[in-house]
């Protein structure tokens, strides 16, 4: 299983892609009436996003990798990690479970949801893996403490009140992914609503629609600016510090 973590982890990236495009197959509906259907996915995929966020703005650690492979600079168990060792990919899967619903796609929620859990279950193991041999006893004391995945409740609260919620930091990390599953869901909602087949007009949600993917592309493109715009700036100061 350590293995397949491994491979997995290096080409994680190319798998949300087709993810992605078998959304929008048309395989066989899970109900004809989607309304339902959608609100029950976009309420799961919210819950996701949510938890993403709360993992970022209160205690944040980068398991992106080095060179494609797993690396972790520290030992983090504070925020949310004292719930649950991977709060991250709980959001993830929620996500995941949240589009495919949305989907309308029995295909997507029988067998893309039970492929990706696998796939995060594969790559949890090897990071597991790799804590365990740079961090030792620690890690283990960790693992004993706090659930694989399920997030224990207790004293929940009492780590809201202990962290400060960085709202920018969740911005500047988040507004990739926020921006990508929402325009989908947008775009399935359309999909499952023939709106795609219908003359744009007033009268009907074209329009609407339309508007949604306006705003959400708007606030893309504004926080992507000022995250850049941050980032120069920061290497200015750096330059100018070292110059002094």
């Amino acid at each position: 299983m350590v293995k397949i973590g491994n491979f997995l982890f290096k080409t994680r990236n190319y798998l949300f892609p087709i993810f992605y495009v078998f959304l929008f197959l048309p395989f066989t509906r899970i109900s004809e009436n989607y309304m339902k259907v959608f609100f029950i996915g976009l309420a799961i995929a919210i819950l996701g996003q949510l938890v993403r966020m709360l993992t970022i703005g209160l205690v944040y650690i980068v398991r992106g990798g080095r060179n494609r492979r797993i690396y972790a600079d520290g030992l983090v168990t504070d925020g949310l990690f004292s719930h649950s060792r991977n709060p991250m990919y709980v959001g993830n899967i929620l996500l995941i479970i949240g589009m495919s619903i949305l989907s309308n796609s029995l295909f997507a929620v029988l067998v893309m949801i039970p492929l990706f859990i696998f796939i995060y279950q594969a790559i949890v193991r090897a990071e597991e893996n790799y804590l365990s041999n740079s961090y030792g006893a620690g890690f283990d004391i960790y693992c004993s403490q706090v659930n694989r995945w399920f997030p224990k409740l207790k004293g929940i609260r009492a780590t809201f009140k202990s962290n400060d919620f960085n709202l920018k930091k969740v911005a500047f990390k988040e507004y990739n992914t926020s921006y990508l599953w929402m325009l989908g869901a947008v775009l399935l909602l359309a999909y499952n609503t023939n709106w795609l087949r219908t003359e744009l007009n007033m009268e009907n949600e074209g329009v609407y629609f339309l508007a949604a993917i306006g705003v959400l592309t708007t606030l893309y493109f504004t926080i992507r600016f000022f995250k850049k715009r941050e980032r120069r700036l920061q290497s200015k100061k750096i330059v100018t510090e070292q110059s002094l």
